[in-house]
């Protein structure tokens, strides 16, 4: 039987690094622990609303929502459809005008004096104001907008009035800045702004002065830009971002409806850079789906997004409709207020957005990281190539350690750790079983083991094995531990591969010990080349084929299911089955190592130590890979906190163990029975 060393330098060095990546990730959930108040936000015209469809007056509305928890209002720029609306200034196009006047119901002697005079125009708008300061807003907003030769004053009797050349339409739906009263409201009601200004064309300096003199003297705790783009992008970031730092405003930035990083908005994270990362992650539940929640089930969502993905603004809606036995006023409050306690349960203080502290790892630990993953690298092909001689297994080890540590030691290393971070990802569960299949070689095996020595030794392996697979997962989240990492500004983009790699490389350590081909002399294994021979020779049945075919489309699905993009749709009974795990423990343990990799984990002892055919217990290997690497790719979502990822794998490991056990509990007591059922068969013969 083939015997495999571990090189005992190199699993020191795996040691020294192990070391440095815990003590990264310590110094990583402290700034997590630090980042721990959420804001509760809604839109200031949806209370307004709320207010108008219940018939109550807005102050009420307000009292009511501050009180059910909610800290601040999101304020948009004004525009003409409001103002027309709220009565504090119009725009009239001017074929109105001449179309009154034709009739006979523009009574007002000095508009019937300039229309006469020829001076109103059709395709022109004339804006009124009954408003002083709203007025004086748009004095000074339009001819930002549309250029002072656009925009011109005139006289209408003791009036004075706007002419604007635009199309009506699209005027109607222009931004026309930061509305002062409206801000001025929400703050004398007990909340912070949460200012929502659009970008200008061609946007220059005097502009976005215009913008933050709006906000000088308003308590705003947040500024989430509007459209495409942000304010002074593409050329005047900095002097945004100079303004903000004046006013100490914290930037807004809106997850993406595909929970991928963020809605796209030109300047975004050139803006979080300047401000040194005083930023916060916005998530609002989709305005088609929200309906469907149950408000329980809302709360729930809001719960599991702030503790898993560092949401720190949520932008709440109000429901359109009551729940049972309630008023629409008293449902939303009641959603507000189990929002704002079910969050506080969880540890969460609310208030405006809290921010993590610009945190990026030491590079002398990131350094000794990378020396472990040249390490591990090494070692698993120590593991894997026959003949591997020592000398060269050094020089392989120094020089792939010189190519990764001199970027750190130059002062870079950005682009090494994130490939450090996918070899940590895929090197390290590949290792765990490689270690449990070599132990397993050297037990004595029987079709009659016993059932207990068979539980004692998997729940021992398990913990083991998941230890030495939960070392990558510290390399991980050692390698990309910063604070863009945290606000997903970088993501690690390697994780469908860690789904696919690790069964891959132990697919090979598997034909380097076994003979899948021979169950009488399994440890006694082929030639890789001669294997892959031998497998491509294999006369297969049509019934053969068609689980091969399901196999692979499981597996296709699996693959498209996993990462951060939007693959396979869920089915509903899985998500009923997470939204009760969800409820039931603190952090959700994965489908894939609860019901997968972890009970095939427990199979696989059996298998091997009771003799199984040796192709089925190969399939378990593999099966039970894709619970060890999906521990250590769990961290690679570096938006989730340390801590609950590590809870969340633990979880996981004990659950799937448990059921496991179930299923060789029922394989056993299915044994007996048959065993049980052949002895009576015996004595009835006799």
């Amino acid at each position: 039987m083939r015997v495999f060393n571990y090189n005992r330098w190199f699993v020191l060095l795996i040691g020294i690094g192990l070391i440095a990546g815990l003590i990264i990730s310590f110094q990583r959930y402290n700034v997590e622990k630090n980042n721990m108040t959420v804001e509760l936000a809604l839109d200031y015209e949806d209370l307004l609303k709320l207010a108008e469809d219940e018939g109550l007056p807005p102050a009420e509305v307000l009292a009511e929502a501050k009180n059910a928890g909610i800290t601040s209002l999101a304020v948009y720029e004004t525009t003409f459809k409001k103002l027309n609306a709220n009565g504090k200034a119009s725009a009239t196009a001017g074929s109105t005008i001449l179309q009154q006047y034709y009739s006979g119901s523009l009574t007002d002697p000095s508009w019937r004096a300039l229309v006469s005079d020829g001076e109103i125009k059709a395709a022109d708008i004339y804006v009124t104001g009954h408003d002083q300061q709203t007025f004086n807003e748009l004095k000074e907003d339009l001819p930002l907008r549309l250029g002072a030769d656009r925009v011109h004053p005139i006289q209408v009797g003791n009036e004075e009035v706007l002419v604007v050349k635009a199309n009506y339409e699209n005027f109607l739906k222009m931004n026309l800045g930061m509305p002062t009263d409206e801000m001025k409201a929400v703050n004398a009601a007990g909340f912070y702004v949460i200012a929502r200004p659009s970008n200008y064309t061609d946007v220059d300096e005097t502009e976005i002065d215009a913008v933050f003199n709006r906000l000088k003297g308003i308590k705003v705790s947040d500024i989430v830009f509007s459209g495409p783009q942000t304010l002074g992008a593409p050329k005047l970031v900095d002097y945004t971002v100079n303004k903000m730092k004046k006013q100490n405003i914290t930037l807004g930035m809106i997850e993406n409806v595909s929970q991928l990083q963020f809605y796209p908005q030109d300047g975004l994270t050139d803006i979080a850079k300047e401000l040194d990362y005083k930023a916060a992650r916005l998530y609002t539940i989709p305005k088609d789906e929200q309906p469907k929640l149950k408000l329980a089930d809302a709360v729930e969502r809001w719960s599991n997004t702030d503790e898993e993905r560092n949401i720190r603004i949520n932008l709440m809606r109000p429901y359109d409709k009551p729940s049972p036995g309630l008023s629409v006023m008293q449902t939303n409050m009641q959603y507000f207020s189990a929002t704002r306690n079910k969050l506080e349960a969880k540890g969460f203080s609310i208030g405006p957005a809290s921010t993590f502290t610009s945190y990026n790892g030491s590079p002398l630990l990131r350094a000794l990281l990378m020396l472990g993953i040249c390490a591990a690298g090494t070692l698993y092909l120590s593991l894997v190539i026959p003949g591997f001689k020592i000398k060269y297994q050094y020089l392989l080890f120094a020089l792939t350690a010189v190519i990764c540590i001199v970027p750190f030691i130059m002062g870079h290393g950005n682009k090494i750790r994130v490939i450090g971070a996918l070899a940590a990802a895929n090197l390290f569960p590949a290792l765990a079983m490689i270690g449990l299949l070599d132990k397993l070689r050297s037990m004595k095996r029987s079709k009659t083991f016993s059932f207990k020595r068979i539980i004692a030794f998997s729940f021992i392996a398990i913990v083991l094995t998941s230890a030495v697979s939960l070392m990558g997962a510290a390399y991980l989240s050692g390698l990309l531990s910063d604070v863009r990492y945290f606000l997903e500004i970088d993501i690690f983009r390697g994780i469908k591969l860690t789904f696919v790699l690790p069964m891959i490389l132990v697919g090979i350590a598997l034909c380097q010990r076994f003979n899948i081909f021979d169950e009488d002399n399994s440890l006694v294994p082929m030639p890789l080349k001669k294997q892959i021979i031998e497998f491509l020779n294999i006369k297969v049945l049509v019934k053969t084929l068609m689980i091969f075919l399901f196999l692979v489309a499981a597996l296709v699905v699996f693959i498209a299911r996993s990462g951060h993009t939007a693959g396979f749709p869920v089915p509903g009974i899985e998500l009923k089955i997470r939204a009760l795990l969800e409820r039931g423990f603190f952090a959700r343990p994965r489908s894939k190592e609860l019901f997968i990799g972890h009970p095939a984990f427990m199979i696989v002892i059996m298998a091997w130590l009771r003799k199984w055919p040796i192709a089925f217990f190969a399939v378990m290997v593999f099966a039970a890979t894709i619970g060890q690497g999906s521990m250590v790719e769990t961290f690679a979502h570096m938006r989730t906190p340390v801590y609950m990822s590590l809870v969340r794998g633990i979880d996981g490991m004990v659950l799937g163990a448990l059921l496991g056990l179930a299923v060789l509990i029922v394989v056993e007591l299915w044994r007996y029975a048959a065993s049980s059922r052949e002895r009576r068969k015996n004595t009835e013969h006799e």
